[in-house]
């Protein structure tokens, strides 16, 4: 039975927090994330250690809320608990200064114990945190906190305050694990009796792993974006540790890490020269030019302005960076750069600042203040790393419209829409491999678009700063799996709205032009779906692949082929092309005077089913957009002789109609093999004398017969009166329109590429000069 009236009591549990201390992302998570969990209505104790670098204004406010001892191998290490109130959320601060009295978090030789006594500390507050708070959910963070999760069931688990307990472990980033000599088992952790733990946390013969200890007791398991959370449990990404990753991937989830949208906002941000909103961007051309005067760069808003804000490391993808930017700034594309790291990519900055004067800005240093007006006064903004986790620095800029070029990879694919310009949706540009080549192409792709099309570049910066990356969705993620693990807990009925995402938009939208477009069809009333995938492939040949790729209309297209009509020609598989050409053949060879009698009759059904034969070909083959021009208007042209061969062909008999409506799939897909075998079954026997004697004749015929003006007064002539050998040129021309022809098409001047093709050649020929010298000797 669900408790109504005890609310999600949670304890997070942090080596960094901001504002109080913060050296990457996980200060950014831990100060923004427990907020947002508050304001759902949980409640929420952040510990922290108390490190001697907090600003003295901070410590000021905090009051002493507990003491006690923190058992830690043989020794019994003083402990204190520093309250402190911020921005609704409660701090407990863990103070001991032998441990934490240092100036920076990390980095010392005796960071194993240090923060092994943090973790216990985490797990012996449980029982002095304020009274009514009973802990639910502990949620350690990295492998600094990685064994809180160890020794509450090792050294807590049976005591009543900590059965309700329920532990969740984030990785934030995998390559930092924790790893020490396996003497801190006994002499520091005090487990090396435990047989399950000291195998649990061993990593190989001398050395055990924090991390690893908090993947095998840890009841969930969360990382910060989906796709790190897919790649994390591969080898190339696991860093060791995707054997045990893979084995509880049920208890894995990504969730993505939002940011601060208060603090990051370009109305009221007052580091930056001027502030603009989304509706009105005009303070960002101000903060371009403040941002080139200051750094030396030309003062052009024509040149597009791509920043990195990063550290220069490998990781952060600076080898791309090196190979690729000569020819970035030889393409006019000015670059600005702020971060330290390596010496090697700092001389390589500086070297390229020095060659490229006005276009190219090094700064080798840490400023925030700096940072922000980069991301402020930039067009684009470029991280193309080896691996990324989440990734704040690309959620930032589009806040600020600089659209982000990024590799895609962990949290970088989860939080980048690639702009697709046949769509408009997106909101950046992305590339796939670890490749400078590949990186500088995407560079030139928003380039171009920044040069050539600015009105498609203000709507993809519109579509970036309209994303919703704040904290409430990745809480309210967070509270799905809090409330999963405890059912007996009711949920508030409160629930956050889910943000509309641009690209859901921006795919409903091909569905209401096809309406728009639609035009009234014979047998519109029978199936109206199948009309409109008709008129898509007429009118709009260019937005129905697209339209036809989405599988939310794939079982559109499965109900329209209920109908009789419709099913036979949905269904029809190579197995019935078979039968079909069987069917043709037998036909052919019976009596030539048939055949020559049901032409039109064919002719009249294969231009009726040729649109409806290329819309299912367009659904199963999306991708062929460039030839549906051309095939559209061929469909047209075949749709007007359909309508003249009616007129001569009304009274053939049904039979003959139905044989040609099932020939009409086969002659859409694989029209040089119909008219082989048309040719080559209709005369068979004609004697080498007459093709060479109509060998001269035949040439002109296929060369007019393949231009549109020969081809219409071809059509013309069976309106007035109808003769076989229009009737052949017809049969002959009609599949090749329909298969996307190349418009000049004389291939028995050139070398055969083989023997099948060489027959394709001759057959048509052939069997035109055959016809053409009957028609001679019968006018003689």
């Amino acid at each position: 039975m669900a408790d109504s009236s005890k609310k999600m009591q949670i304890v997070f549990a942090s080596a960094e927090c901001a504002p109080f201390v913060k050296t990457g992302g996980l200060g950014d998570v831990a100060g923004s994330l427990p907020a947002a969990l508050v304001r759902a209505g949980a409640e929420v104790i952040v510990m922290v250690p108390k490190y001697a670098t907090i600003k003295d204004e901070y410590k000021a406010q905090m009051e002493h809320f507990s003491d006690f001892y923190v058992s830690l191998g043989w020794r019994n290490e003083y402990c204190g608990l520093e309250k402190l109130e911020h921005d609704g959320v409660t701090y407990m601060f863990i103070d001991n200064e032998r441990y934490f009295a240092r100036d920076y978090p990390y980095g010392f030789f005796d960071d194993g114990e240090r923060f092994a006594f943090f973790s216990k500390a985490i797990t012996e507050s449980l029982q002095h945190l304020p009274a009514g708070f009973e802990c639910d959910i502990l949620h350690c963070n990295d492998w600094q906190t990685a064994l809180a999760p160890v020794f509450l069931r090792e050294f807590y688990q049976g005591l009543p305050l900590y059965d309700r307990v329920k532990t969740v472990f984030s990785i934030h980033n995998v390559a930092f694990q924790g790893q020490f000599s396996d003497t801190v088992m006994e002499d520091i952790l005090g487990v090396a009796h435990i047989p399950a733990a000291a195998s649990q946390l061993r990593c190989d013969a001398c050395s055990i792993n924090y991390m690893l200890g908090a993947l095998r007791y840890a009841d969930a398991i969360t990382t910060v974006s989906p796709t790190y959370a897919n790649e994390i449990q591969t080898p190339e990404f696991g860093e060791g540790l995707d054997g045990v990753l893979r084995e509880r991937s049920y208890a894995l989830q990504g969730i993505l890490n939002g940011i601060d949208v208060a603090g990051f906002d370009p109305a009221t941000d007052k580091r930056i020269a001027a502030n603009y909103t989304v509706e009105d961007r005009s303070g960002k051309a101000v903060c371009k030019a403040k941002l080139q005067e200051e750094l030396g760069l030309e003062v052009r808003d024509d040149r597009p302005l791509m920043v990195m804000v990063t550290r220069l490391t490998r990781q952060k993808g600076m080898d791309l960076v090196m190979y690729a930017l000569d020819r970035i700034l030889a393409g006019s594309v000015q670059v600005a750069v702020l971060g330290t790291g390596d010496r090697d990519y700092e001389d390589g900055l500086r070297y390229f600042q020095d060659k490229y004067p006005g276009t190219m800005a090094a700064r080798i240093e840490f400023d925030p203040a700096l940072s922000q007006r980069m991301y402020a006064a930039a067009d684009m903004f470029l991280m193309p790393s080896k691996f990324e986790p989440c990734g704040l620095s690309q959620i930032i800029a589009m806040r600020y419209g600089t659209l982000p070029i990024v590799r895609e990879t962990g949290g970088l694919k989860d939080t980048v829409i690639p702009y697709n310009e046949f769509t408009g949706e997106g909101t950046g540009f992305s590339f796939t491999n670890f490749n400078g080549d590949e990186m500088g192409d995407a560079v030139f792709r928003a380039a171009r678009l920044f040069w050539d099309n600015r009105d498609a570049w203000n709507q993809l910066v519109t579509q970036a700063m309209s994303q919703d990356f704040s904290w409430t969705r990745s809480a309210d993620k967070y509270l799905d799996l809090y409330f999963f693990m405890h059912p007996e807990i009711e949920r508030p009925a409160a629930v956050v709205d889910e943000p509309v995402v641009v690209a859901e938009k921006a795919e409903a939208e091909p569905e209401p032009q096809a309406e728009v477009v639609a035009k009234p069809e014979p047998k519109a009333e029978e199936k109206p779906v199948e009309a409109k995938s008709e008129v898509k492939v007429e009118t709009a040949p260019e937005a129905a692949p697209e339209a036809e790729a989405k599988p939310a209309a794939k079982p559109a297209a499965k109900k329209t082929t209920t109908r009789k009509t419709t099913a036979k020609k949905a269904t029809t598989t190579k197995a019935a092309a078979t039968k079909t050409t069987a069917a043709k053949a037998t036909t052919a060879k019976a009596t030539t005077t048939r055949k020559r009698t049901t032409a039109a009759a064919k002719k009249a059904a294969e231009a009726e089913a040729a649109p409806e034969a290329k819309a299912e070909v367009a659904e199963a083959k999306p991708a062929a957009k460039a030839p549906a021009k051309t095939a559209a208007k061929k469909t047209t042209t075949t749709a007007k002789k359909a309508t003249a061969a009616k007129k001569t062909t009304a009274t053939k008999s049904t039979a003959a109609k139905a044989t040609a409506a099932k020939t009409a799939p086969k002659a859409a897909a694989k029209p040089a093999v119909k008219v082989e075998e048309a040719a080559a079954e209709a005369k068979p026997t004609a004697k080498t004398t007459t093709r060479k004697r109509a060998t001269t004749t035949a040439k002109k015929s296929t060369t007019k017969a393949t231009t549109p003006k020969a081809e219409a007064k071809i059509e013309a002539k069976p309106e007035v009166k109808p003769k076989p050998a229009p009737k052949a040129a017809e049969v002959k021309t009609a599949p090749k329109a329909t298969a996307k022809a190349e418009p000049k098409v004389e291939p028995a001047k050139k070398a055969p590429v083989s023997p099948v093709a060489a027959t394709e050649e001759k057959a048509p020929t052939k069997k035109t000069s055959v016809r053409k010298a009957t028609a001679t000797r019968k006018r003689r």
